[in-house]
This record gives structure tokens, C-alpha cells and sequence, in this order.
């Protein structure tokens, strides 16, 4: 036996190695880099748009009392090289009636883009047949749905963040260590339970907490350490910038900074459903070469990626293994013919089946 095959042999027996690598394996299988590319796209184009809603909104709101307006722009929106000048200067931004419109325009387009992107991505994940997935319409008015739910959610987890990191620029005055840790805390307690809607609603597909608490919960963690260190690559580097380089800085920055959250919500939903489906362990080598000798978990897994290229109700997907190594109880059915209303009976391990 070789030391490839040793390897594989182990991390098979050991469920808490095998399972990280199956993970790893179904990202790459579902091309979730992609998946998280796309999402990162439309939530960069949402963010301008965005900004110039929030400053308008705040010159009506706070029209009355511009010294706490310049506060609140200076110690949030004001963290933002270039845009923040802008932003913090009186005449940079004033609240007219088509500033509010380009603003809500291009927030409401690059929101249901982000909205989009993401129910496509859990879907992918799941292995949700085309056919059962919400046609165009559905799909924006779940956006929407998503939007208004968790949009609003995350923004409340983001003002308890900076109000635990930055509440002396509200006039708070100095935080203790033990409060400024609760709001965190809390932070990441409302993060996991709007990850957790969002991964439910997002998905077409009805899933139970037990299949979405556990990523949801890890996502939030990761989520909010994204956070402090966007905060720390502003303070510290994109600031103290020269105005040129800050324009590429801030930029690039974003765009990595917004990619790598879009990679852990797909990290997140990817653990998820490897978890719940029981797609592990994987074959060491099964992503390389076609030598390769199968799991049932790599069976599974190939099966629901054909079977969810499904267009049609009446569609019937054949998945054959002429390599496999045990037609037995552990491999998927040999036909592999899904009926037009669900998965196949003889399917002991299908990827449709709750664990």
C-alpha cells in the first residue's frame, strides 16, 4: 500500500479529517469561487449607491442639526478615503430629491443582484433541480423578501459592531472592555440567526435549524472578524493613504474585503450541506484522476450534480459508475434513473434524503 493510500485510508476512518476535506472537495466541485465572485460583483455595486442613500437620508433626517450630522458622517461614513471627504463636506452632498433616487435606484438594483446571486448559490450547493428552482419573478420577490429581512438585520448587526468598537465618536465617551465585548457578543448572536433565515429563505429547498445552525453559527464568527479587520485595513493603511493611491487602495480593498465574506457564506452553506447529506468521506484523490476508487459519499455527491441539471418535471437523469467498486448497499442504485417526482427509492445514501 502506498503512502497516498495510507493517507486515504485514514482520513476515511477519521471522520473529523474526512469531513473538512469533503467540504473542500464539494467547493470546488460546485465551482464556488465563481459562485462567490458573483455575489461579490453586484454587493460592490450596491455599496456606492448605498452610501449616497445613507448621507441623504441623514442630510434630511438630521437637517436640523448639522453639528451632529458632520459626527455621525465624520466617525462612520467619513471612514471611507475620498468617498469620506466628500461625504463629511457640506456642499459635497446635499439631500436633493435626485440624489435619493440614484441612491435608492442603484441600491435597490445591486441588493436584488447580491439577492439573486446568493439564492443561486445555495441552490447550487443544495443540488436543487433547475426545475424546482423559483422561475425569474419568484426569484426577485424573494429577493426582496431576503433584502428587507436580512438586509435590515445585518445592518443592525453592523451598528452594534462599530458602536462597540468606536462608540467614543458618538459622544459615548469611553467604553469598558466588558461592555465593548458584549456588544460583539451580541453581534455575532444576531448574525448567526440572520445567517441562519437567510440560508432558509435563500434556498429552495425547505431546511430544517439542525441542517442550517451549524454554518450559520461559523459564518457569524467569521463574519464578524471580516469585519474587524476591514475596519483595521481602513484605519491604518487606506486612510493614511496618499488621495491617488487611496482610490486604488479603497478599491481593491473593498472588492477583497467583499469577496472574502462572500467565500465564508459559501464556505458556510457548503459545510452545511456536506453535513446534512452525509458527503463524506471523500476519496483522497477522486478530484485529480478517473483511477481513482470511489466512496458511496463520491457517488452521492457526482449523482446530485447531474440530477440537478433537471430542466424539466418529466426529465429522467441516468447516473451510471462502470468503475464502481461495490455495486452493494453502499453505492447508489445502478440504474441511477431518478423518477419524474423525486429521487430514486433505491438510492440508500441519496443526497435528497435528510439525515
Amino acid at each position: 500500500m502506498s503512502h497516498v493510500q495510507r493517507l486515504d485510508a485514514f482520513q476515511r476512518r477519521h471522520p473529523k479529517l474526512g469531513l473538512p476535506l469533503a467540504v473542500l472537495y464539494k467547493f470546488f466541485d460546485d465551482q464556488g469561487g465563481y459562485l462567490a465572485a458573483l455575489i461579490t460583483y453586484y454587493g460592490f455595486l450596491s455599496l456606492f449607491p448605498l452610501l449616497l442613500l445613507l448621507s441623504t437620508i441623514l442630510n434630511f433626517a438630521l437637517s436640523g442639526n448639522p453639528h451632529l450630522q458632520q459626527d455621525v458622517l465624520k466617525s462612520a461614513l467619513g471612514q471611507f478615503p475620498i468617498v469620506g471627504n466628500q461625504l463629511s463636506d457640506p456642499h459635497g452632498v446635499s439631500g436633493s430629491g435626485v440624489a435619493l433616487a440614484v441612491g435608492i435606484i442603484g441600491t435597490i438594483y445591486g441588493g436584488l443582484g447580491v439577492a439573486n446571486a446568493a439564492q443561486n448559490a445555495m441552490n447550487v450547493v443544495w443540488r436543487v433541480p433547475r426545475n424546482s428552482r423559483p422561475n425569474p419573478l419568484k426569484a426577485r420577490l424573494r429577493s426582496i423578501q431576503l433584502l428587507l429581512v436580512v438586509g435590515l438585520s445585518v445592518l443592525g448587526t453592523t451598528v452594534l459592531s462599530a458602536l462597540g468598537t468606536s462608540a467614543g465618536a458618538f459622544g459615548a465617551g469611553n467604553l469598558g472592555t466588558g461592555i465593548k465585548v458584549l456588544f460583539v457578543a451580541l453581534s455575532m448572536a444576531v448574525n448567526a440567526a440572520v445567517f441562519t433565515l437567510g440560508f432558509r429563505v435563500a434556498t429552495a429547498r425547505d431546511l430544517t435549524l439542525r441542517q442550517t445552525v451549524p454554518g450559520a453559527i461559523a459564518a457569524a464568527v467569521a463574519w464578524q472578524v471580516l469585519q474587524s479587520f476591514g475596519a483595521t485595513y481602513v484605519g491604518s493603511v487606506v486612510k493614511h493613504a496618499k488621495v491617488t493611491n487611496s482610490v486604488f487602495a479603497l478599491v481593491l480593498g473593498l472588492i477583497g474585503w467583499i469577496y472574502l465574506e462572500a467565500m465564508v457564506v459559501v464556505f458556510a452553506v457548503e459545510y452545511n450541506a456536506v453535513r446534512a447529506l452525509k458527503l463524506w468521506p471523500r476519496a483522497l484523490l477522486t478530484p485529480f484522476t478517473d483511477n481513482v476508487e470511489l466512496t458511496a459519499a463520491d457517488e452521492a455527491s457526482y449523482t446530485a450534480q447531474a440530477r440537478s441539471q433537471r430542466s424539466k418535471g418529466f426529465e429522467q437523469i441516468s447516473v451510471t459508475f462502470d468503475h464502481s467498486p461495490d455495486p452493494g448497499d453502499d453505492a447508489i442504485d445502478a440504474t441511477g434513473v431518478e423518477p419524474a417526482d423525486g429521487p430514486t427509492a433505491a438510492s440508500t445514501r441519496s443526497p435528497d434524503v435528510d439525515p
